[in-house]
């Protein structure tokens, strides 16, 4: 017996990891790579925005954010280059891990934190 959830959270999956490979693809338009770029980014990246240990908040953004980014994502990219993408993801084992998300995850929160230590201070 199949489980409707998980099977959309592989779907989901396939689709992130397809927007990750239409990122980097020269013949996707630059603003679609753009916003692929980040959304995969930032769905495949051990660091969220808002933490997922803050009640109702923490999890806004995994429910709201990345949907939306993806929705986004593939509305922009032409849809015969987005169906190469998502048999490449298919067929690709393993999940691409992007730290460089990670890095900029943890430079906003350095930034903000210390935003905040400078105004407390003052």
């Amino acid at each position: 017996m199949a489980f409707p959830l998980k099977d959309w959270a592989r779907s989901l999956k396939r689709e992130i990891h397809a927007l990750y490979l239409a990122g980097r693809d020269p013949r996707v338009p630059y603003a679609a790579k753009t916003v692929a770029a980040l959304v995969a980014a930032y769905a495949l990246s051990p660091i969220d925005l808002i933490p997922d240990f803050i009640p109702l908040l923490g999890y806004l953004d995994d429910i709201v954010i990345v949907p939306l980014g993806i929705w986004l994502a593939i509305r922009m990219i032409p849809p015969h280059l987005l169906d190469e993408h998502r048999r490449s993801a298919a067929s690709a084992e393993g999940r691409p891990v992007s730290r460089t998300a990670a890095v900029v995850i943890i430079g906003v929160w350095l930034l903000a934190l210390s935003s905040i230590g400078w105004l407390w201070l003052r």
